[in-house]
């Protein structure tokens, strides 16, 4: 039977020793998605289905902007929706563990030649270092938010909750994670690793070594953020925001919500293969796409985790349960590059 690698050789009742000097120890530094900001060219329309359809909360106003929320994140905001003349991400916004943390990862990120610089902060937190991927997705990272202090007729019996829960459409209870295409998917990835401490937990990869897809992970949870192969060959584009139910049941009830009100429902229910989480995907009216979990997936506890790895697209969506993937899926983002084409 082979044996297991050791890191640690037993000596003696009180002594040790470390037998892999090369290992790297773990970067914690960055804690979570805290928020994220699209783009969107009709923002009332959009802002009415985050409100009416999802049960989200509007907390702010200001300028081109509205910011929201969802009743269990603690943060004021998880959701800022800028007008545009076309959908998109505006940026991603990660928590770093500590102050010390965010002034490590800063240094890290100068380092890269892909640092913005400082932002005095915006609606719902303090100062933060602006950058981008190589790809161009523009992200910041923070450390001082405000927690969302409610009105009283806001006030839930469960200490425990933020907010109480809303009484329209179906309540998401908290922003998940977001899924960016790019042209370069090992390019991307490798910089967030490096950059951020991100883990990698699945990833596709052809027989020829192609990456097509990551899922990176700063928590317990499959992903907060994950890259797919643009086909366009198109940089910077958004793929899918994602906000959270718990509950299977709760995607059935909101895309029939979604059909009845002319909101375009591209996929599911379903379970993915990767993440095993169930979940559905909508369009909202801005034109960017909206996937919903019904739970968390499996969970991942494991320090030493390794990465899973797929062959190609066509297993990961046979592989899941209910519909398989839409030619749209995996080709359309944010801007669309088609209508830009038909623009010009």
């Amino acid at each position: 039977m082979k044996q297991p690698n050791r890191a640690i050789q037993f000596k003696s009742s009180n002594e040790v020793e470390l037998l892999e000097k090369d290992y790297q120890e773990p970067n914690m530094d960055v804690a979570q998605l805290a928020h994220v900001e699209i783009f969107s060219p009709k923002p009332e329309e959009s802002v009415d289905f985050f409100r009416r359809i999802l049960g989200m909360d509007v907390v702010h106003q200001e300028g081109q902007s509205v910011y929201m929320r969802a009743y269990e994140d603690t943060y004021h905001n998880t959701l800022k929706i800028t007008e545009s003349f076309e959908a998109g991400l505006g940026h991603a916004a990660w928590r770093a563990r500590s102050p010390h943390a965010l002034l490590r990862r800063v240094e890290a990120l100068e380092k890269t030649g892909l640092g913005l610089g400082w932002i005095e902060g915006d609606i719902g937190h303090g100062a933060a270092y602006q950058f981008q991927t190589p790809d161009g997705h523009k992200m910041e990272i923070l450390w001082d938010v405000d927690y969302y202090m409610p009105p009283e007729e806001q006030h839930t019996v469960l200490l425990n909750r933020a907010q109480k829960r809303p009484d329209r459409g179906v309540p998401v209870r908290r922003l998940d994670h977001i899924n960016l295409m790019n042209s370069d998917t090992k390019k991307n990835t490798d910089f967030l690793m490096d950059a951020l401490g991100m883990r990698l937990t699945e990833k596709i990869v052809t027989d020829e070594g192609d990456v097509l897809g990551t899922w990176l992970s700063v928590s317990n949870i499959v992903h907060e953020l994950a890259f797919m192969n643009d086909p366009s060959n198109a940089k910077g584009r958004l793929h899918h925001v994602c906000y959270w139910y718990g509950i299977p049941q709760n995607l059935f009830d909101v895309a029939d919500l979604c059909k009845e009100n002319n909101i375009h429902v591209e996929l599911g229910p379903r379970k993915h293969s990767i993440s095993q989480a169930f979940c559905l995907y909508v369009y909202e009216p801005g034109g960017n796409r909206i996937e919903l979990f019904g739970d968390a997936g499996y969970l991942i506890f494991d320090p030493s985790w390794n990465p899973v790895i797929w062959s190609d697209l066509q297993t990961v969506s046979d592989r899941g349960v209910g519909a398989g993937f839409t030619e749209s899926y995996w080709n359309y983002g944010t801007p669309d590059v088609k209508a830009r084409v038909h623009m010009d």
